[in-house]
């Protein structure tokens, strides 16, 4: 019989190849844990404790044996026997080869003797199986249990000690470009191993990507000192001496020259936020694009995190672009857009153009081309429409243009395009809680629950509620829930200290034209929050559904108005105004009437 388990991805289990369905959470989690221990005895308290934690009910011994027996028929036929009562607990019994876990363990420890032998290339291959045994982030859906996620550190910890092997065995058999991209994924997830960060800049070093190896020492540098106050050790010291000396840096001889030369401007980005919070598709998207050699341009409404998103990913992208990393802004302080001839010098000045031109054409032309001779990330950020943005897209070469609008800027061309909509319930409940203690939200989840909603899920609005409650620890979620809930008093509770939420609204009236602005009131009288059809509309604007079509994508490309993403007929879709910009329109004007339409 062909009985197979996974936990190095989803728990999963097949036999003869078909997969099993493996029940309700509960039961999978009694698997799960049983999976980590296998050929182990695992009490009932501990098998308690894996599915409920604190609050046991009082039938969970009776309820364990009914997960137990469901999983016992699981393992019908001849592989009944399997899952025995033992010592107040119990034991799954299971070969080496049906289990990932042991199977990565068997093909680890084969790979490390190997290795002591001097055998590097049968090391590096017996490792890179076991490696290639993960399919993805191990029982993801399972760790709500704490003993789940502990089971889940301890593989995740033998995984990069085994890349870790892997990535010396293939460095001693010549192999150091395979190691240089294989390790990316894996030194972004342990930071603070040093034998892995010393990998990874010795293949980056020998690969002929020696300011790529500068970049992620300085990288490691930082956040050693960031996070335990401590400095590099010896052996990533005495490796990044090596680096700058252009030494061997491992006995193979001297690497080819960077691509790129000369000394760029570094890193001049705004800090990132430590607490950054979901956005794992959008963020995917755009790293993507931009190690591809595209330009990006990162569109959403006010508030929705698009300068942290491509802060944030540009940080992430700083061995891709080790010459430098730059956001220019792209207004005013009082959010006025900047004039071309005052961005295209500023970027000028930044790449130490001495050779200027008084001519913006002439001096967008002089970036573009070290830009296109550079492997920079310039970030443009808030743009309010295509002609700043388009005069310093390189279009070919090393650098790259990441673009950030409110608006959809349809005219900009040769750019991936990322849209960034509100957050989930669960993606703005966890940065809520990561800012103003999960203990406390816990206490009143349904509070929390209507917090985010008021703010339209909008990430800013998630983080100025989640900084006044963290300030005013008096505050009931409840009471701060009700203040939002109060149309004429939401605005001025979503500010905290020098960060509001009203100033980013203010600058979506401010950048309509004066059409879009009329189109806008009208269509704001309609109820805050619930999505609105073509036919709707129409009678809001008080005319008819070809016209007030027109006007409706006139505010999407704007960027006040939400569309499905997905196609679908304009009768059959239904369209949306971001539920703060809403609010904003209807207390500049008043519910009761159009007013005017100057802004």
């Amino acid at each position: 019989m062909g009985l197979r388990f996974s936990v190095l991805g989803p728990l999963a289990l097949t036999v003869d190849g078909r997969p099993r369905p493996l029940g309700p959470l509960k039961q999978r989690l009694v698997l799960a844990v049983l999976l980590c221990h296998a050929n182990q005895p695992v009490t009932v308290d501990r098998l308690t404790d894996a599915v409920w934690e604190d609050e046991p009910p009082r039938t969970a011994r009776k309820n364990l044996q009914v997960y137990v027996s469901a999983l016992r028929k699981l393992l019908d036929g001849p592989a009944a026997g399997r899952l025995v009562c033992q010592d107040s607990g119990y034991t799954l019994r299971v070969e080496p080869g049906e289990l990932d876990s042991l199977r990565f363990a068997a093909l680890a420890r084969q790979g490390r003797a190997a290795g002591l032998r001097g055998e590097q290339a049968l090391c590096a291959g017996l490792l890179g199986r076991a490696l290639g045994l993960w399919r993805g982030d191990p029982l993801a859906e399972l760790r709500c249990s704490p003993q789940v996620q502990e089971a889940v550190r301890r593989l995740d910890a033998d995984r990069a000690g085994v890349f870790e092997d892997w990535a010396e065995a293939e460095l001693a058999s010549g192999h150091a470009e395979a190691v240089a991209d294989g390790l990316r994924a894996a030194a972004e997830r342990h930071p603070l191993r040093e034998r892995l960060q010393a990998a990874r800049m010795s293949a980056l070093h020998l690969s002929g990507r020696r300011t790529e190896a500068l970049a992620v020492y300085d990288e490691v540098r930082q956040q050693l000192a960031r996070e335990l106050g401590l400095p590099p050790g010896a052996r990533l010291a005495a490796l990044h001496r090596t680096v700058l000396g252009d030494g061997d840096g491992g006995g193979r001889g001297a690497p080819a020259a960077s691509a790129v030369p000369g000394p760029g401007p570094g890193c001049l980005l705004p800090p990132g936020l430590a607490d950054f919070t979901g956005r794992e598709d959008p963020l995917r998207e755009l790293e993507g694009a931009l190690r591809r050699g595209r330009d990006a341009l990162v569109t959403g409404a006010a508030g929705a995190g698009k300068t942290v998103l491509a802060v944030h990913a540009a940080r992430r992208l700083a061995g891709r672009f080790p010459d430098g990393l730059l956001l220019v802004g792209l207004r005013t302080a009082a959010g006025h857009p900047r004039p071309p001839a005052s961005v295209v010098g500023e970027v000028a000045r930044l790449a130490g153009l001495d050779r200027a031109a008084a001519d913006p054409g002439r001096t967008a032309a002089l970036c573009r081309g070290w830009l296109s001779r550079r492997r920079v990330l310039l970030v443009l950020d808030d743009a309010a429409d295509e002609a700043t943005a388009r005069m310093l897209l390189p279009g070919e070469g090393h650098g790259r243009v990441l673009v950030t609008a409110r608006a959809q800027l349809a005219g900009l061309a040769g750019v991936t395009r990322v849209g960034l909509p509100a957050y989930t319930e669960a993606e703005a409940l966890e940065l809520l809680a990561r800012i103003a203690g999960a203990e406390r939200l816990a206490r009143d989840p349904a509070a929390a629950r209507r917090i985010v909603a008021a703010g339209g899920m909008l990430p800013l609005a998630v983080r100025v509620s989640g900084n006044r409650l963290a300030v005013l620890r008096h505050l009931p979620l409840a009471e701060y829930a009700a203040r939002l809930a109060d149309p004429a008093a939401a605005l001025g509770e979503l500010a905290a200290g020098d960060v509001a939420v009203r100033p980013r609204l203010e600058a979506s009236w401010r950048d309509l034209s004066e059409e879009g602005r009329g189109a806008l009131l009208r269509i704001a009288r309609l109820p805050v929050g619930v999505p609105f059809t073509l036919g709707e509309s129409a009678e809001a604007l008080g005319c008819g559904t070809d016209e007030a079509l027109r006007r409706l994508e006139r505010l999407i490309e704007a960027g006040a108005v939400g569309c499905p993403g997905e196609e679908v007929s304009a009768h059959s879709a239904r369209y949306t105004v971001p539920r703060l910009l809403q609010s904003y329109v209807r207390e500049h004007t008043g519910t009761d009437g159009v007013g005017g339409t100057g802004g």
